[in-house]
């Protein structure tokens, strides 16, 4: 590494651009590397089989010598999901921070992938660390879970702030409001470089209060005259506070269930952050003969995922938990993008077993925790920052914060939008684009990590989408000449003319014509035979229904 190089600060976004999810950021200086989250991201419909999706973070592998911390700025997935696989391929102690709330939900993580004895490290706002050329301070910020932090990070050419998750909430759950204060006096120091949220960059606007959601549960809960069932993130304390305050209020018990739920609100109690009383809080196993009207469900599921206790109490197989008629659903979450169809059905569901829905469309039962167009511009104007890059966000959402950045006088010049993988430089000289490096996902797939690429994704979505067609010959190795009746084995696949065996009994003609004519060469290519067999069928299916099925020919020589 040159002189002129080891000057100046890197800036290596692997994760959170263009994508809602798997945000992880490098800060690189000289020798010295920490990493700002590590997080996941959900699949959806265009990723079939696969359960989790990581950002590709070998650059941090590649150089792990260099690497003095990996801080995470709250508990969401979304920024805290690849932590246990990142630690796992590091293979080395490095110290992970965050605050009291985040490291809790970090611990119950690396314990379920069995990463023993990790080098977790508790930070609190207005706090200070030092890691190797980093001087690293944390600003309190509100979101919609606790303890989220903003970081400010001096380094010997120029200063960063990276805004984390938040909103600026006048009147927090907890009392704990946005460090004002502290990003003033960051912006006094100067700041080089702000990277900051944009999630809700094209809502215009202040995000309302989470303290709004709460006075319309309470609404609900006193109308309510049989059980009432709210599903929310597992994560959102402050949601799940509020259920617990209303359902106490209304002389209920609250029953919590699902594995994340149960674990989250058992980590929150432990560590002060939920407040409820023990003889209020129910096992579903305890719930036994209490009165549907003295209940209420607090479960996961608000994003319509399958294997979830909504979608299982939507579906009858709850274990605990039955649906009847006169039941209140509170669906206390907005769907993240891609999963509108899957909530759908479990609410539809729902209303089939007689049960009253409520949800964002029908009342203010979900705020959310990223700050609005007025909130981002405020931020701005509050820091000054000499360069901006917009962090947290789909491409269209990056290019209106970038917007909002030009609106309140920030130059054209000095605002980057980036991609994963592209670098910024900055420099005494100032802050410029720099080199691509490697970036992009890596697939989870139950055990596997990283097994599957993009040639099996593609397998299973023409599978999922236009079917499999298996063609089964059993050829003479000598002569070449079939010995046995062709199989044609079709699945997912329907062609035109199937219910009279039309279609079939043409692919079958042209799947004798191909082997009349590999015959009639002499010498038996089972390669060729194959090559030949899966183009022509092919060309037929395409032309019979306008469909790429996969197809799969096997030649067995006897």
């Amino acid at each position: 590494m040159t002189s002129k190089t080891k000057n100046r600060l890197r800036v290596v976004p692997l994760g959170g651009l263009d994508e809602i999810g798997k945000n992880m950021t490098v800060l690189e200086y000289g020798d010295d590397m920490i990493v700002i989250d590590a997080g996941l991201m959900f699949p959806d419909d265009d990723h079939p089989g696969i359960d989790l999706i990581l950002p590709d973070y070998s650059y941090i592998i590649q150089r792990r010598e260099k690497l003095r911390g990996i801080i995470i700025t709250h508990g969401h997935e979304d920024h805290t999901g690849a932590l246990p696989y990142l630690l796992k391929d590091l293979d080395a102690p490095v110290p992970v921070l965050g605050t009291r709330l985040t490291l809790g939900i970090v611990q119950g993580k690396l314990e379920e992938h069995r990463i023993k004895k990790p080098r977790l490290k508790e930070v609190k706002p207005g706090g200070h660390v030092t890691l190797g050329a980093f001087g690293i301070d944390f600003l309190a910020v509100n979101h919609s879970i606790p303890d989220g932090v903003a970081i400010f990070v001096r380094t010997p050419v120029g200063t960063v702030l990276h805004s984390g998750d938040f909103k600026l909430d006048q009147t927090p759950i907890d009392g704990r409001m946005t460090d004002y204060g502290a990003f003033a006096k960051a912006a006094k120091q100067g700041v080089t470089l702000l990277m900051s949220d944009s999630t809700n960059a094209e809502t215009p606007g202040h995000t309302p209060s989470e303290a709004i959601v709460g006075a319309t549960l309470r609404e609900i809960f006193a109308r309510a005259r049989q059980r009432i069932i709210v599903a929310s993130f597992a994560s959102h304390i402050h949601r799940v506070q509020q259920v617990c305050d209303a359902a106490v209020a209304c002389d209920r018990k609250v029953v919590v269930t699902g594995r994340s739920m149960i674990n989250t609100t058992r980590i929150a109690r432990e560590l002060g952050y939920l407040h409820i009383a023990d003889e209020d809080l129910l096992d579903a196993y305890a719930m036994g003969d209490l009165p549907s009207d003295k209940v209420v469900v607090l479960c996961t599921g608000s994003q319509g995922e399958p294997l979830s206790a909504l979608a299982r109490i939507a579906n009858g197989d709850h274990k605990t938990v039955q649906i009847e008629a006169g039941d209140t659903v509170v669906i206390s979450a907005t769907p993240v993008p891609g999963n509108e169809k899957a909530v759908s059905r479990v609410m539809n569901r729902l209303f089939k077993a007689g049960a009253d829905v409520v949800h964002r469309g029908v009342a203010r039962v979900h705020v959310s925790g990223h700050a609005a167009e007025e909130e981002l511009k405020l931020m701005l104007n509050l820091i000054q920052p000499v360069n901006f890059a917009p962090i947290h966000g789909e491409t269209r959402h990056l290019h209106a914060h970038a917007s909002h950045a030009r609106a309140v006088g920030i130059p054209d010049e000095n605002i980057f939008v980036l991609e994963n993988g592209r670098c910024l430089e900055i420099s005494e000289e100032g802050a410029r684009l720099g080199e691509r490096v490697e970036s992009g996902v890596v697939y989870v797939d139950g055990l596997a990590v990283g097994d599957i690429g993009h040639l099996v994704l593609r397998d299973r979505q023409v599978l999922s989408s236009d079917g499999i067609a298996v063609i089964v010959v059993a050829i003479d190795g000598q002569t070449g000449a079939v010995v046995r009746d062709v199989e044609l084995v079709t699945r997912g696949l329907v062609l035109a003319g199937d219910a009279s065996g039309d279609s079939m009994d043409g692919a079958h003609a042209r799947i004798a014509k191909v082997l009349r004519r590999m015959c009639s060469e002499g010498v038996p290519d089972t390669a060729g035979i194959k090559r030949a067999l899966r183009d022509s069928v092919s060309q037929y299916i395409w032309d019979s229904s306008r469909r790429r099925p996969m197809i799969i020919p096997v030649v067995l020589e006897v």
